[in-house]
């Protein structure tokens, strides 16, 4: 078989697999949602991400232009299933269309709670069913003024709004931009145009040294299903931190700037700011001074976009900014080490009361790490360390915060750490106690047995004889290209 019968075999496999990856993932999105068969939801989801991992192994064995051709027309096809059906395993996206509507109204979102009887003439049926519409599943009951019963599809209707300024501004001009009645299919659309960006993003930066990794984030299955069918604005923050740490590398005030914008949309991208700041406490190198400089073009600016996003909803709320935020931490468990649900791999080999000083610990130590052995040149490297290690330590049940995750681990080429989205997604579908504490154990392995496989690789020029044959041939042809005349 000739090398170019090859290719187009492989390129002809890939393509198969990535059909294949479309189909599961059409069928997953639109078969069935989180409370009606989360068992089913769950397997056809594993094996999307089966689909996956076949199809991006397959793709590394592809050259040149067809590789490109193959993220770009997959990527597209497989954002485009998150856009077959409403949202299937989250109601985030509902609260998400209210915030909208309440600024459309002259309104602080952070005022009110979607139940308060204040916001009662900005209803609508679609948001707030009544009588029989409160029937099926996703709906959450508030109290009537009229004696009807009453309901929403909003979850915890009770409280102020979490999010912060800038996704608050996003949700905005979605709503404001949204034809009548289009419901929540413009907030779909969002997140499918922010998931392509990104796409398109990771492809121009890995284009010279590895682009298909770019299909690491195009293809998952992650995307489609969190980024555009529950069109969490995650997707946002993972767009800005991802040119942030691109652009940081070269221009550290731009960097900065929009890395404050991206914790200023969802404030998890604020654990890359390890990342753009890698290698400030190595030994050798520029001076104390110059350090602090460096790390001040990073660090104020991200400050002071933060600060001026929040400033406008402060003057014009007479609530907290912060709404629910304290509340929903305490409610999810990370201040309390009795609950089972997060710490979950630190749990197996600590005592619960251990378990959050632990992580503490073990965050700390990570971020002294990369600030001090991390490489300036590739951010993404040591954002994609901290958040990952978070991730490991905290356990989050929530699938769609490892969107982040996904986006780094594509950049830096990082393979090992694509398992913990999928262990946060086990986590969150599965019915079974303990089968997602055993899925984030499994991703802690692979990405421990990542990293000593890639560290022995580095190492193989000392000891193996061919890799110093190799070299002694490259060091031999370029000598003999020094003594041409030119």
């Amino acid at each position: 078989m000739t090398p170019d019968t090859l290719i187009r075999c492989r390129f002809a496999c890939a393509a198969v697999l990535l059909l294949a990856l479309v189909c599961v993932l059409a069928l997953t999105i639109s078969a069935g949602s989180f409370y009606t068969d989360r068992v089913g939801l769950l397997w056809r989801y594993t094996l999307a991400w089966a689909l996956f991992a076949a199809a991006v192994w397959t793709l590394r064995t592809i050259p040149g232009r067809r590789t490109v051709f193959l993220v770009i027309a997959g990527g597209i096809a497989v954002t485009a299933t998150g856009l077959l059906a409403p949202p299937a395993t989250s109601t985030d996206s509902y609260r998400y269309a209210w915030d909208g509507r309440v600024q459309a109204a002259g309104v602080s979102p952070y005022d009110h709670a979607p139940a308060d009887p204040v916001l009662a003439p900005l209803r609508d049926r679609w948001l707030f069913p009544e009588g029989a519409g409160c029937d099926g599943p996703g709906r959450y009951p508030i109290p009537s003024s009229v004696g009807t019963r009453s309901c929403t599809r909003i979850n915890r209707p009770a409280v102020h709004t979490i999010y912060p300024p800038l996704a608050e501004a996003y949700f905005s001009v979605v709503y404001r931009l949204s034809p009548e009645g289009s419901r929540h299919k413009p907030l779909q659309i969002g997140g499918a145009l922010l998931a392509l960006g990104t796409s398109l993003v990771l492809l121009i930066a890995l284009r010279r040294r590895a682009p298909a990794q770019a299909a690491w984030w195009a293809w998952c299955p992650a995307v489609p299903v969190e980024a555009v069918n529950n069109a969490h604005v995650d997707t946002l923050g993972v767009l800005l931190t991802v040119i942030a740490l691109i652009t940081t590398s070269r221009h550290k005030v731009r960097g900065g700037l929009l890395l404050g914008a991206a914790t200023a949309v969802k404030l998890l991208p604020a654990a890359a700011a390890p990342g753009a700041l890698s290698g400030l406490l190595a030994r050798g190198g520029p001076s104390v001074r110059r350090r602090l400089v460096d790390a001040s073009a990073v660090v104020g600016p991200a400050v002071l976009v933060v600060a001026l996003s929040y400033l406008p909803y402060v003057l014009a709320s007479r609530e907290s900014v912060l709404g629910y935020l304290f509340g929903y931490l305490n409610e999810e468990g990370y201040d309390d080490t009795g609950n089972s649900r997060r710490y979950a791999v630190l749990r197996l080999v600590l005592p619960d009361s251990w378990a959050l000083p632990a992580a503490l610990a073990v965050l700390a130590a990570t971020t002294l790490f990369v600030l001090c052995r991390g490489d300036a040149q590739r951010p993404w490297r040591g954002a994609l360390v901290v958040t990952g290690v978070a991730f490991i330590v905290f356990t989050p049940g929530y699938s769609w915060y490892a969107l982040l995750v996904v986006a780094l681990a594509a950049l830096d080429g990082r393979w090992e750490w694509l398992g913990i989205p999928f262990a946060g997604a086990v986590a969150y579908l599965s019915t079974q106690a303990g089968l997602g504490t055993a899925a984030y154990a499994v991703a802690t392995l692979a990405v421990a047995a990542g990293s000593v496989i890639r560290t022995r690789s580095q190492r193989r020029p000392l000891n193996d004889p061919h890799a110093w044959s190799s070299c002694a041939a490259a060091r031999t042809a370029a000598q003999k290209r020094r003594r041409e005349p030119k």
